[in-house]
């Protein structure tokens, strides 16, 4: 029926989707079973509904991740996404985290920085997050954080024009260091704003940095 109605009339099948681990903390936080299972365990369900789910799925022209949303983003979201039709049609999330709590299950892109000088042993700046100017001044002092900046920020300009040819509404970029305080942090930060400056639309999201 679908596929007869969006041939006589433009439409767009939106997905809302998130991963199980995102879904399980919202159904504790809310307290209420799954359901599609009463009797069973929260993430029986969740494969349930993904299984029932999938056909409609596969017919979405429009899919979107909302594992890093809360509900005040996600409607941020939905209306700069279906609103303004010369906005770039796509969301981009520069996740900062620490290897060591593990690499986030949603990432499209990962960036492992840990080559790069480690703040956290400098004494004077250990207590000091990657978003700290004296954090960055440091890790900046070194060649290699300029070139490695640059060169990811040529990547990224090369590949997302590409991801919104094909449709892709969210695109998850993670960089990880050791414990997700100095480094990554100072990552996601410095391209959050570089893609900024080429138009698009960003979020950052620092996962592991109160731990």
């Amino acid at each position: 029926i679908y596929r007869k109605l969006r041939r006589e009339h433009p439409a767009n099948l939106v997905f809302i989707e998130a991963c199980d681990e995102a879904l399980l903390r919202r159904f504790s936080e809310t307290r209420r079973p799954h359901p599609l299972g009463h009797d069973r365990p929260v993430r029986e369900g969740l494969r349930r509904e993904r299984q029932m789910m999938a056909p409609i799925r596969k017919l979405a022209n429009v899919v979107i991740d909302t594992s890093n949303f809360n509900v005040h983003e996600l409607r941020q979201f939905i209306t700069e996404r279906f609103k303004n039709p010369d906005r770039r049609p796509l969301l981009v999330s520069l996740v900062s985290f620490g290897y060591r709590f593990g690499i986030p299950g949603d990432a499209d892109l990962v960036f492992d920085v840990r080559f790069l000088p480690n703040p956290h042993f400098v004494p004077q700046l250990r207590r000091y997050s990657g978003k700290d100017g004296r954090v960055a001044r440091y890790m900046r002092s070194f060649p290699q954080t300029g070139e490695f900046l640059r060169r990811i920020e040529g990547l990224l300009t090369y590949l997302i024009p590409h991801y919104i040819r094909e449709g892709k509404s969210y695109l998850t970029i993670a960089f990880g260091c050791t414990g997700g305080r100095h480094r990554s942090v100072m990552m996601a930060e410095v391209i959050r704003r570089a893609l900024g400056r080429h138009g698009y639309t960003t979020k950052v999201v620092h996962r592991d940095l109160n731990r």
